[in-house]
């Protein structure tokens, strides 16, 4: 006992010093050093070692590969150096390099032939299996494992008859032969049980789970997957473990659990990438850029699915190849360019045809089918769909036949064949009926919806809307992280458009009013609402789940701050301004902001408390009980290509149809052109004065009259809350003129992003008492700031004054939370390329959105005086992108901030009579002082 403990002892130390010989030369050193080693046995021992290790340490069994190989070579013989050729070849396939494994297969089963040991032939045929089927080589798989089955069935190796029953079910499972591939895991699985097989039973309980997937049978796939993580993960088998975590995200992808998804993915692809798993590295980015698909993230889809294509090209993988050329192709089909993706779909088509996989060359044609029915070509569609649709439900793949059937209902639609479109829309939703697929359920009702509208049973069609609607609040709810609500929100404002529509068109009932006020309301700003409310937690920079991310972060931000520095130093240069090198400077920070993003993406997936996920609804009373007294307030909202306007008062709620929004994109256009040239002439503005005003009040006329005109008689009381909608965003209602006078003349005003917001931040804490926090950053391009804060710190009580250098970061971070008020002057950007990164200078950095995000400031007011600060990028759902977000998030009350640039001696003189007359007004009161 002892001796054979020693011997194990030896083996185990041998083992080690050889997996940390670095390179070829020091293994020939070693070999030279200690020629006891140089014996078959060890070849085999060391082979031994290889395969017990490459489902754990890829690097350590690639090192003892290379050295069974260098002492093989000195043996000069046959067997061993088979043996070593094998090993070698394992490795190479689970890292992924399959062609050079196949090479080193086919070599081993030559030697091992001529050394005439016809089991070791069998093995070698039968690990080739499964590179030979990755690289579409099915009947080269097929045939080899034919030849393996006779040589175990008549040496009487049952177990490894069992172990290549798995190897011929991937065959199967990878030329879509999926009831063949399950019948054979199942039976593999059976026969290694008895034999206690660890890695034979993980990888039959791993591939079983795939095939249930594939033939929804979703929660068998589940508990077989947990099964197979909890096996591998008892076993010390980590690669297996990984690649049952990443079949788990896949299930949750389907059903439509995309957050859970994207975290699995995301813990996946690093254990992937400690593991030396190209493959399943490349799988977890295609399955990413699927789910950011879904989610309307398509530039970051298209990217991961390009990424993962180069993957599986070098790794030679035709199959990967074709499924993430096929994701490029739907990424391009969304961004507009139909000609690109159906050339990229004919190429992945094609692709399928070689692999004689019968399932994706009919899912193409699906993807196909879509692209040319928004294009109008119905014929061709109707035929992509029906053919397919034949295909899935002989399959049978219930899903994929509802998407066919989803697809010529739409046809039908469109076609006028209301009768074709019914019978479709109920078969889809009969195919949906047993499934999880929140997705396809609301495309399903949408559909629906839409027969009845055409068929004027408008009932009906209500009731398929709110059933479509409860489908994509399922789904909202179930996404953390607020860019992915805000971008999966985009092309799906379509059914809380129509229910207003709906409810507008329905006068005889009372409360459709209220109704459609609600769905205004929950389709306006959902995602900042739900940050407001904490039921969504927002990413800020010092946000991180490790060390090295916090790092990253860090860095991330410094080096921003370098950037930005520069862009604007060679911006304000008095030299002469160098495009090319600020173009430089400018790709290099998006390259930086891209980065941040993408931590954003991955690492704000699972912050919250799953209990809050849907956000408490406010409800119409609670709204009008946080007004005011003589208060009203207006809220618009787009329904196809028309404005409507909902006015709310303490004591009614009347809904007014108003004008295109074309015309209204048309005057703000005409206004921002008049404001931009007063701008631009600044020198003649005295000369051209009466001009220039003139020409302005008659755009802001027109808006008047198309956004204000017919509302005024249901305005009651002096204060209008106005709450904007698409374009009005931009509109600054103040300045609105009737004829004789602005609207700014008879009323205060003030703005939310949605009636929900108002009322959190009415009854929001604020601090009660502390001082007024004022900071200045100023330069030669703005050289009334200091006036102005100087005069602001003196008209205060308690004014706390902070100069250049000295208003930093660390100063609002540590004198925010007690401050009463903070004015902040200073220069502001707005990104329209990119908003999240909008942001304004302090004395020590730049301050963006995200940076907000991670302070705490309950102030009652908060104003940015600079260019642009209140300025937005209005995104899916109506959300408001810019500075607006993150300091609402951090905890202001209010805000006061400029929609365009201006004059900072004009603003110093607004902002000294606004604070001198706060104390005795309301701050809308002091605002309408200051302005009048």
């Amino acid at each position: 006992m002892n001796q054979e403990r020693d011997t194990s002892a030896t083996l185990r130390k041998l083992l080690t010093t050889l997996s940390n010989l670095p390179d070829e030369a020091s293994r020939r050193n070693y070999i030279e050093r200690h020629p006891r080693v140089v014996r078959p046995a060890i070849v085999e021992q060391v082979a031994n070692a290889v395969r017990e290790s490459v489902r754990v340490d890829v690097s350590r069994a690639y090192s003892l590969a290379e050295a069974a190989m260098a002492i093989a070579q000195q043996l000069h013989d046959e067997d061993a150096v088979a043996r070593a050729l094998r090993a070698k070849g394992n490795v190479l396939w689970v890292k992924g390099e399959y062609k050079p494994a196949v090479r080193l297969f086919q070599q081993a089963v030559r030697l091992f032939r001529r050394a005439g040991k016809i089991n070791e032939v069998g093995r070698t045929l039968s690990t080739s299996i499964q590179p030979l089927a990755l690289m579409g080589e099915y009947d080269r798989a097929l045939s080899a494992a034919k030849t393996a089955e006779e040589i175990f069935k008549k040496t009487g190796e049952n177990l490894r008859l069992a172990r290549l029953e798995i190897n011929i079910a991937n065959v199967f499972h990878r030329r879509g032969d999926l009831p063949e591939a399950l019948a054979r895991y199942e039976r593999a699985y059976k026969q290694l049980l008895p034999d206690k097989d660890a890695e034979g039973i993980g990888v039959a309980l791993h591939n079983m789970a795939v095939c249930l997937i594939s033939l929804n049978d979703f929660q068998r796939a589940l508990e077989t997957y947990q099964t197979a993580r909890k096996f591998c993960q008892e076993h010390s088998m980590p690669l297996l473990a990984a690649q049952a975590n990443y079949n788990i995200a896949y299930l949750h992808y389907l059903r439509g659990d995309y957050n859970e998804a994207l975290e699995i993915l995301r813990r996946t692809r690093q254990a992937c990438r400690d593991n030396s798993d190209a493959y399943h590295w490349a799988l977890c980015n295609l399955d990413q850029s699927t789910i950011y698909l879904e989610l309307n993230l398509i530039k970051e889809g298209e990217e991961l699915a390009r990424e993962a294509s180069v993957q599986f090209q070098k790794l030679s993988l035709s199959y990967e190849s074709m499924r993430a050329l096929t994701n490029v192709a739907i990424a391009m089909s969304r961004k507009g360019d139909a000609s690109g993706a159906l050339k990229l779909f004919a190429q992945a088509r094609r692709k399928a045809i070689e692999e004689k996989n019968p399932i994706w060359p009919q899912l193409i044609d699906l993807y196909r089918a879509s692209v040319l029915l928004n294009q109008g070509q119905l014929s061709k569609t109707q035929r992509l769909a029906s053919t397919a649709l034949t295909f899935f439900l002989s399959y049978p793949l219930p899903e994929k036949a509802a998407i066919c059937h989803l697809l010529l209902a739409r046809a039908g639609l469109q076609a006028g064949d209301f009768r074709g479109a019914d019978r479709h829309c109920c078969q889809a939703l009969e195919q949906l009926r047993i499934l999880d697929a929140p997705m396809l359920k609301y495309q399903a009702h949408v559909a629906v919806g839409q027969l009845h509208e055409y068929e004027r049973n408008l009932e009906a069609a209500r009731d398929s809307y709110r059933a479509a609607r409860l489908d994509l609040e399922r789904l909202r709810s179930s996404l953390h992280g607020e860019e992915l609500q805000i971008a999966f929100m985009k092309d799906r404002q379509e059914v809380y458009e129509r229910l207003i529509r709906l409810c507008l068109g329905h006068s005889s009932n009372p409360d459709a009013a209220e109704e459609a006020f609600a769905y205004m309301e929950e389709a306006k700003s959902r995602s900042l609402r739900d940050l407001l409310f904490g039921c969504l937690r927002a990413f800020s920079s010092s946000d991180s789940e490790s060390g090295d991310l916090q790092r990253r972060v860090r860095d991330l931000r410094r080096e921003l701050n370098w950037y930005y520095g520069r862009i604007e130093a060679a911006q304000l240069s008095r030299e002469a301004m160098n495009p090319e090198k600020i173009r430089r400077l400018q790709d290099e920070a998006r390259l930086r902001e891209h980065e941040f993003l993408c931590i954003l993406r991955e690492h704000s997936l699972d912050t919250v408390d799953r209990k809050l996920q849907i956000s408490a609804t406010v409800t119409t009373d609670r709204i009008r009980a946080a007004l005011p007294d003589e208060t009203t307030l207006v809220e618009y909202f787009r329904v196809r290509e028309r404005l409507v306007a909902a006015v709310l008062r303490r004591e009614g709620l009347e809904i007014f149809p108003l004008g295109h929004l074309s015309r209204i994109r048309e005057l703000l256009h005409s206004l921002q052109f008049q404001l931009s040239r007063v701008r631009l002439h600044v020198k003649d503005a005295c000369r051209f004065e009466k001009s220039f005003i003139e020409a302005t009040q008659v755009h802001l006329q027109g808006l008047y009259d198309e956004v204000m005109a017919p509302l005024c008689r249901s305005i009651q009381g002096r204060h209008l809350i106005f709450v904007p909608h698409d374009v009005l965003h931009y509109l600054p209602f103040q300045a609105l003129f009737n004829g004789k006078q602005y609207l700014v003349d008879s009323f205060t005003v003030s703005y939310a992003p949605s009636a929900s917001i108002y009322a959190l931040c009415h009854t929001r804490q604020a601090n009660a008492s502390g001082p007024c926090l004022v900071l200045g950053v100023g330069d030669g391009t703005a050289p009334h700031i200091l006036e102005e804060v100087r005069s602001v710190a003196a008209a205060v009580p308690s004014g706390e004054l902070f100069v250049g250098s000295e208003a930093s970061l660390e100063v609002l971070r540590k004198r925010g939370p007690e401050s009463r008020v903070i004015h902040i002057a200073t220069h502001g950007y707005f990104r329209q390329d990119n908003p999240l990164f909008s942001g304004i200078r302090l004395g020590d950095s730049y301050l963006n959105l995200y940076d907000l995000y991670g302070l705490h400031l309950p102030v009652q007011l908060l104003t940015l005086s600079g260019c642009s600060t209140g300025l937005n990028a209005v995104a899916a759902g109506d959300e408001l992108l810019g500075l607006v977000r993150g300091l609402l998030y951090a905890g202001a009350q209010s805000l006061l901030l400029t929609l365009w640039d201006v004059d900072d001696s004009s603003t110093a003189k607004l902002m000294k009579s606004f604070y001198r007359s706060m104390p005795q007004q309301s701050r809308a009161q002091a605002l309408q002082a200051a302005m009048l």
